[in-house]
């Protein structure tokens, strides 16, 4: 056996991590943390919301800043080392789009989640510490699912971190997504304001008048006999938000196995289409370094732009 210490790590909690007690909130931070250590860091007061000392039954609100402190853990010795030979992992090296020393702004494949855990050894986060093994600091700046795909912003320093975090909370950041979804999208339907409320056992997100503020712009891009490629751009960041709100309507996305139809999936899978139909294509927003907009643009992998041409014909 040998011991592995954490970093410590300072956390913005934003709208998406608001609402949620602070226990369950460390238990997903340290995932390979045991439960009993995870409430002892809290009760010795090592944990800070503010700089000040709370309680497991607390509550994270937007805005708040939680310092995790460092963790030492025992590993086995033949725990799995990430290899940078691994097919998904040197891929992620050909995806990125922009690094300098503050960003990288990652094109993520769709089935790549964003970090490991839930029986995942690694994910994206864990793959770009093993391509760059001389950087001090990574940390995901957002998450996007597992299955979509597109840009994904990684912080190279913790002042670019909390910079770009803040950019999210206030809503400044703009993000941009590709959507095939079912039928015809009426023209007239550009906003779609519904509350969303998530389960937390099984993690399925509903329309629920109890749950938080939800809102989501759409534009139509084109159409096609019996789907529509639309663009959608979420003003807030909450959990499957755009696959909700899509299915709300009565337009799911294709191959989306949470809130789709199988009907739709058959239909595009006749023209190749085998995997979630949801695209990160733009973002905007403020450089942590020169306070300049910036903007990128990340292509749709093959597949998705061969089941557009399938649907055209």
């Amino acid at each position: 056996m040998s011991e592995i210490k954490t970093k410590v790590q300072f956390v913005d909690i934003d709208d998406d991590m608001a609402g949620q007690r602070i226990d369950n909130f460390l238990r997903n931070q340290l995932k390979d943390i045991p439960k009993s250590m995870v409430y002892r860091i809290v009760r010795k007061g090592e944990v800070r919301v503010n700089k000040k000392r709370i309680k497991a039954e607390y509550k994270l609100k937007a805005g708040d800043i939680v310092r995790i402190p460092p963790v030492t853990m025992e590993v086995k010795d033949d725990a799995p080392v990430i290899s940078t030979k691994l097919n998904k992992v040197a891929e992620l090296e050909s995806q990125i789009l922009f690094e300098d020393d503050h960003v990288i702004v990652l094109n993520k494949p769709s089935g790549t989640a964003v970090h490991g855990g839930s029986g995942l050894k690694f994910g994206a986060i864990e793959a770009l510490r093993a391509l760059r093994p001389d950087a001090r600091f990574l940390e995901l700046v957002h998450r996007i699912d597992r299955d979509t795909s597109g840009i994904l912003l990684v912080a190279k320093k913790r002042s670019a971190l909390r910079h770009l975090q803040a950019q999210f909370r206030e809503k400044t950041v703009k993000k941009f997504y590709f959507a095939l979804v079912m039928g015809q999208w009426k023209n007239s339907c550009k906003v779609v304001n519904a509350p969303l409320l998530k389960n937390e056992v099984n993690s399925i997100v509903r329309v629920n008048p109890k749950g938080k503020p939800s809102e989501t712009r759409f534009k139509v891009i084109e159409k096609f006999e019996n789907a529509t490629l639309i663009q959608a751009s979420p003003i807030t960041g909450r959990t499957h938000q755009i696959r909700v709100h899509t299915q709300y309507t009565g337009h799911p996305i294709a191959w989306d196995d949470r809130y789709g139809d199988r009907r739709f999936d058959a239909y595009t899978g006749k023209v190749g289409l085998d995997r979630l139909f949801l695209h990160a294509a733009n973002i905007r927003f403020v450089h942590p370094k020169n306070e300049e907009w910036v903007e990128f643009n990340a292509p749709m992998e093959p597949k998705l732009e061969k089941a557009l041409a399938g649907l055209r014909k």
